[in-house]
């Protein structure tokens, strides 16, 4: 592809994905701004370009849950909240308050080697699973490089440009495209990142797609919606991990506003169950 560079930010980290009608989608990888190149070959029967804002106006919503489902699902919440009661534990509480200010822009800077390796490990707000190559890594690395690699990750996901999406600096992060610790930059790990630092948006469900625990199989066996597999050029992990989290959100976040409780009542209602489709 020839030499070109983003038409906002200048860069030439750029790559594109030939569409059916011959023209190239063109996405910058720095800011995140697409565009067309190329002339169209008028193919009325060819597919439409799908650019990031069409995706995600594809997307399934609240509204693509059949009015049953809702009713069943709404009979579990109060099923749910009568044998399940209690606030956040001040564990929780304190844990996501001190993560917050260490995740803040000024914060990260002072942010330890220790504090950061114990937020990994820890399973305090959720557990994101076998940690012992994240721990070969930092003994490798030796502690103060490894946790300022973390805090690179954690200062882009976070704090990154404003042009380029949440969810595109998260695919980014886990595509190995951007500096930062590889050992961290993966699904669970960013995620949980975002649990703390944003616990009224994003709930503890860690995995886009996991055999029986994975927001995607969850709003299946829920909510009876079938969500697209992952992929590289369009579904991509960032945007699919926080698609889904926001429409489990305004699925269940209205009844169970506290999202450490939702997350319990979706692992409990995802055993219910289903409705019969006769």
């Amino acid at each position: 592809m020839p030499l070109i560079a983003c038409p906002q930010c200048h860069s030439e980290d750029i790559n594109g994905t030939p569409q059916a009608d011959s023209r190239l989608l063109i996405h910058c990888e720095d800011c995140g701004h697409e565009w067309l190149r190329g002339e169209a070959r008028r193919d009325p029967g060819r597919p439409a370009v799908r650019t990031i804002d069409s995706l995600h106006a594809a997307f399934p919503t609240t509204l693509d849950v059949r009015p049953d489902v809702r009713e069943r699902v709404a009979m579990l919440v109060s099923d749910f909240q009568l044998e399940h009661h209690g606030a956040p534990s001040a564990e929780v509480v304190d844990h996501r308050a001190k993560y917050q200010e260490l995740f803040s822009r000024d914060g990260l800077k002072s942010a330890s080697p220790d504090d950061l390796l114990e937020f990994a490990l820890t399973d305090t707000v959720a557990g994101a699973g076998n940690m012992s190559g994240l721990t070969r890594a930092w003994k490798t690395q030796g502690a103060d490089k490894a946790a300022q690699k973390v805090r690179d990750s954690i200062e882009f996901l976070l704090h990154g440009p404003e042009s380029l999406r949440l969810e595109d600096r998260l695919t980014q992060l886990v595509d190995g495209k951007k500096v930062g610790f590889p050992s961290f930059n993966k699904e669970p790990l960013l995620t949980k990142v975002l649990c703390v630092a944003e616990p009224t948006r994003f709930l503890p469900i860690l995995r886009y797609s996991a055999p029986t625990d994975g927001k995607k199989e969850i709003i299946k066996l829920v909510f009876e919606l079938d969500l697209p597999p992952a992929e590289k050029v369009a579904w991509t992990i960032g945007r699919l991990a926080v698609w889904s989290n926001d429409l489990l959100r305004s699925l269940v976040g209205n009844d169970i506003p506290d999202l450490q409780q939702a997350t319990r009542f979706l692992t409990w209602a995802k055993t219910r169950p289903v409705l019969s489709r006769s």
